[in-house]
């Protein structure tokens, strides 16, 4: 298939399993027939991630363990992975809190990190002792970093009112370059920030979306979830009205460069925004409005899930509108108890009697 018909998502696909094919080079050998069994279960994406961490694992034993000081990363064999020991593990984990990479810098992981590159390995060592390629899994004794839970942040209508009306409004004052930029993206991101708030989409749905994927008919945009499935997610007036905004203005007055002729949302380069690109977006405008809150694209998609829970109380639909595979995910984010209900805990008890 040639590359410019290509889909955003077919066209990822070949560029990370290329990179991933890269990445194996600078790992053992052995690791291939891991990553050739991942396959079927688990996105490019998802492989790549987990080569990044496994070869750190590779890089502490060599730094660290006098055994293999000498090593370089292909000399490793399945004999050499059998032999390490559950306090390997350990002094790994406590490793991966501050370390530094190939080029010096200095790389910390707190709980989430921390636990991700550990179930990465634990996954790895799962493969060759269940395939019976060694004989001992040195990370089934040992314990798994503990997850604590975090307050959700989410907006309050009157934060995302606020928002929506900096975005609308915040150049009004601005003068020469700063007002050219501000006019020249003040409707796509409007529309971006308006469709991510009412429809609860992942940042990487929305930079995926193509013109074609919107239905002004139905008000209906079709993406591309997880593990590759299409779904049509419904959006309301003031999702239309910000999208035929930008699209029949800012996007219609573009013209893309090869290879985004597309895309829906363009940058200032006229390429396909990028997961990034949004992010910055995002946390720019929020950073100017609400400064005591850190909000990422995430947190719009949490607001929305909030709010869709609250108004129908039906928790099975917010799962499938936000393409939660298991509902019980929905269940810990959006149906837990709120902070209005926590609210109420602070005047539901008296100390003394009036």
């Amino acid at each position: 298939m040639a590359n410019d018909i290509r889909t955003y998502y077919e066209q990822s696909y070949v560029d990370y399993t290329l990179r991933l094919r890269e990445i194996l080079k600078t790992l053992p050998p052995f690791a291939k027939d891991y990553f050739r069994a991942m396959e079927p279960k688990s996105s490019a994406r998802t492989r790549i991630s987990y080569a990044y961490d496994i070869r750190i694992f590779f890089h502490f034993l060599i730094e660290n363990n006098p055994t293999y000081h000498d090593y370089t990363i292909d000399q490793f064999t399945l004999e050499d992975l059998d032999r390490v020991q559950p306090v390997d593990i350990e002094e790994y984990q406590e490793y991966l809190k501050v370390y530094k990479d190939s080029s010096d810098k200095q790389i910390t992981n707190e709980e989430k990190g921390l636990s991700r590159k550990m179930s990465a390995l634990r996954s790895f060592y799962t493969y060759f002792f269940k395939h019976q390629m060694i004989e001992h899994n040195p990370t089934l004794l040992v314990e798994m970093p503990k997850l604590h839970e975090k307050a959700i942040i989410r907006l309050d209508p009157d934060e995302i009112a606020l928002l929506l009306e900096y975005v609308e409004h915040g150049g009004d004052n601005l003068t020469g370059q700063r007002k050219a930029y501000f006019e020249k993206t003040r409707n796509r991101d409007l529309a971006i920030l308006t469709l991510l708030l009412g429809t609860g989409i992942r940042v990487s749905e929305c930079v995926g979306l193509d013109l074609t994927d919107v239905d002004f008919k139905n008000n209906g945009i079709k993406v591309t979830r997880k593990g590759g499935n299409e779904m049509v997610v419904y959006f309301g007036e003031e999702v239309e009205t910000a999208l035929k905004a930008y699209i029949y203005t800012t996007r219609k007055s573009t013209t893309p460069l090869p290879g985004s002729e597309n895309a829906l949302f363009l940058s200032t380069q006229r390429k396909r925004m990028g997961v990034q690109a949004i992010e910055n977006m995002v946390k720019k405008y929020a950073k100017e409005v609400i400064p005591n809150k850190k909000i990422t694209p995430h947190k719009l998609r949490s607001t929305y899930g909030t709010a869709l829970y609250k108004e129908t109380g039906d928790i099975y639909l917010v799962a499938d509108v936000l393409g939660h595979k298991d509902v019980n995910t929905t269940k810990k984010h959006y149906a837990a108890i709120d902070d209005d209900r926590r609210k109420q805990a602070a005047t539901a008890v008296s100390l003394r009697e009036p």
